[in-house]
């Protein structure tokens, strides 16, 4: 569906249309809404109307951010207005807005800066994230470093590489019994629309989940509210047979919905559950920043923009990123934009092989750093790879960082993406769209190299596949390690190896790098030597994940995502629990095994009243049998991950 002239809608707006409509009306709800964009004319005040026939038209007229976060935004011209099909169709088709936050007040405002001018956006181009919302905002964001280095950092006390001090850990927080019960309401529209899968998650169930994030938001949950937006723009990608659909995202958007309703609704959850709207931020003193690597930012709804990321000299990790609408266009176009970020006279592609020097700095309880009035940057030359701080990135073992960085989302399942890590790699050959490279290191396994951008418009993919027409090449990789794959990196700069011969050679002014998603590798950035473009794929070797029995319990958590309860119950009627699970148990995964068998005889149970008649079962045992299920297959991946960065071969299960 084309739903690029109908602007962006409130989820509360189609909820309350939704509402609205009678029985017999939301069973043509999707019908309805079924070509409806194809309609959609722009007028000359810059509202949109669709037209249903000869009668009846509706007319969406956005506010001044550009969306409808009103009833009375959304007219129709029929008898039957507002409680009418068509405007319920209408608001349907449209693409669902992010949260308004400029709407919630922040009880703890940035010194000196007032209300933010935008959110960040996360560099993670995920399609259900959402992106960001609002205009631009530098922010800084560390994380835990792998390794010491030298630098003029100013010294707060902690041991290089460690993360400094944000200030006491906050106490657990006690959820409200309106918290609760919203969290419990959520939980009853997430297993009802589990139950119902992709096949019957149409408007009506969509608007359900919608009406219950809502009323997370009033209820103060914002986390649960966003979790809740990814699971309905994940079911409407799917129903409309997007390109950028992937069940597996659908399925992890579902584990984390019922993970977060759940916890929240017992009661037994912290600020980490119920997440924050607005972001607080403290006096950070003084810091010194080197650039590492630009990076696209791309999100299915809108939002376009650049992330570069920064090196402290104490090894702690920061980013700075803007982010605003525009798509595509906004992200190829912000790899050069200005650095919003204390005056400093600086752009992203000079920050990227470049510093600051920054005072003032604001610090959130998060690690972030935002840029008020009393923020002061000034440029600093910039560091090459080969120097201290950034030389030990690359002087870990790329192991030993990924083992750090599960560990880390063991302690904390819903914590941020995974930080960059450094290796030095030789090409194998090409492997579709990527490539096979091994770690410089003894006993190294083969990594896989994925494009962290494949969209055609931006080089990754084209960059990775010129490189993999030089088998033997020897190059530095700053890459995201993939905790979703076995040995996966999504590289974002490479770089030469020092003193090696059959390496990149890249211009002086590169310093060293080249982003792979602004910069375009030619064939003079390449040793002399024929390329050999025409070669054969590599062989990628076995996978262990890939290649383990836990497929059986993937297929059928994604076979229920799509078709819902009955899709389980029919798997678990055509094939015996002996014969479907009995590879799991003899691999050892006896518990995944028994969680699945419990979840296929809970989709098949089917409660009789006291006449015999069949009656329908709550969803809400068979969603805790599929969270079950769920969680214990994504924890069991994990370990399946780690071993594979770990193994010199991998060995099939």
């Amino acid at each position: 569906m084309n739903t690029g002239l109908l602007p962006p809608v409130a989820p509360e707006v189609l909820a309350e249309a939704v509402e609205n409509l009678t029985a017999r009306l939301r069973k043509k709800l999707d019908a309805a809404i079924e070509g409806c964009a194809a309609g959609a004319v722009r007028g000359d005040d810059g509202g949109v109307t669709v037209r249903f026939g000869e009668d009846a038209m509706v007319t969406l007229r956005p506010g001044p951010d550009g969306a409808v976060t009103s009833a009375d935004q959304a007219t129709c011209t029929c008898l039957l207005a507002p409680r009418c099909l068509h405007r319920a169709a209408a608001l349907g088709a449209a693409p669902l807005a992010d949260p308004d936050q400029s709407a919630q007040p922040d009880p703890h405002p940035e010194p000196g800066s007032g209300p933010d001018a935008g959110v960040e956006s996360s560099p993670e181009p995920d399609a259900a994230a959402g992106g960001a919302a609002g205009g631009a905002e530098a922010v800084l964001a560390p994380t835990a470093a792998p390794g010491s280095g030298v630098g003029s950092a100013p010294d707060t006390g902690a041991a290089p590489g460690s993360e400094p001090d944000r200030g006491p850990e906050p106490a657990p927080e006690v959820l409200t019994a309106a918290q609760r019960a919203a969290a419990g309401a959520l939980w009853r529209a997430a297993a009802e629309a589990l139950a119902a899968g992709v096949t019957a998650g149409g408007a009506v169930v969509q608007a359900e989940l919608l009406r219950a994030a809502h009323t997370a938001r009033l209820a103060g949950l914002p986390r649960a509210e966003a979790a809740t937006l990814r699971v309905v723009r994940g079911l409407r990608a799917a129903r409309e047979r997007s390109g950028g659909h992937r069940l597996a995202d659908l399925t992890g958007a579902f584990r984390e919905l019922l993970h977060t309703a759940g916890l929240l609704a017992s009661g037994a959850a912290g600020p980490v559950l119920t997440g924050t709207a607005r972001r607080a931020y403290r006096p950070g003193g003084g810091l010194r920043v080197y650039g590492l690597c630009r990076e696209p930012v791309l999100s299915a709804t809108g939002y376009g923009g650049v992330v570069t990321h920064l090196l402290a000299a104490d090894g702690s990790r920061y980013s700075v990123s803007d982010v605003r609408p525009g798509g595509l266009a906004r992200a190829r176009g912000a790899g050069s934009a200005s650095v919003a970020l204390g005056g400093a006279a600086l752009d992203h592609a000079g920050l990227a092989r470049g510093g600051l020097r920054i005072a003032g700095a604001t610090v959130s309880a998060d690690g972030r750093l935002g840029a008020g009035r009393g923020v002061r940057a000034t440029p600093l030359r910039g560091v090459p790879w080969t120097e201290e701080p950034v030389a030990a990135l690359f002087a870990r073992p790329a192991a030993e960082a990924v083992a750090a960085r599960l560990a880390e989302r063991d302690g904390d399942p819903d914590a941020a993406e995974p930080a960059l890590l450094g290796c030095e790699v030789a090409v194998v050959g090409a492997a579709g769209e990527g490539l096979l490279v091994r770690e410089v290191r003894a006993d190294a396994p083969l990594l896989r190299l994925r494009a962290a951008h494949p969209h055609p418009e931006l080089p990754h993919t084209a960059n990775l596949r010129r490189i993999a027409a030089h088998p033997g090449l020897l190059l530095r990789v700053l890459g995201r390690p993939d905790l979703d794959r076995a040995a996966t990196l999504r590289p974002l700069a490479v770089g030469p190896v020092p003193g090696a011969q059959y390496t990149l050679r890249l211009p002086e002014e590169w310093l060293g790098r080249a982003d792979l998603g602004y910069d375009v590798l030619q064939g003079s950035h390449f040793p002399p030597g024929a390329a050999d473009a025409g070669a054969p794929a590599a062989d990628e070797g076995p996978d262990v994940l890939a290649d383990s029995p836990l497929w059986r319990v993937r297929r059928l958590l994604e076979s229920g995502v799509a078709g819902g309860r009955r899709a389980v119950a029919e798997a678990a009627r055509t094939t015996g629990p002996a014969a479907a699970y009995g590879p799991l148990r003899r691999a050892g995964f006896t518990a995944a095994a028994e969680l699945a068998t419990a979840l296929a005889a809970e989709a098949d149970r089917r409660p009789r009243d006291p006449f015999g008649r069949l009656t329908e079962p709550s969803p809400d045992a068979y969603a805790q049998a599929w969270l079950a299920a769920s969680t214990h297959l994504a924890a069991a991946e994990r370990s399946l991950v780690a071993a594979s960065w770990s193994w010199g071969r991998s060995v099939p299960l």
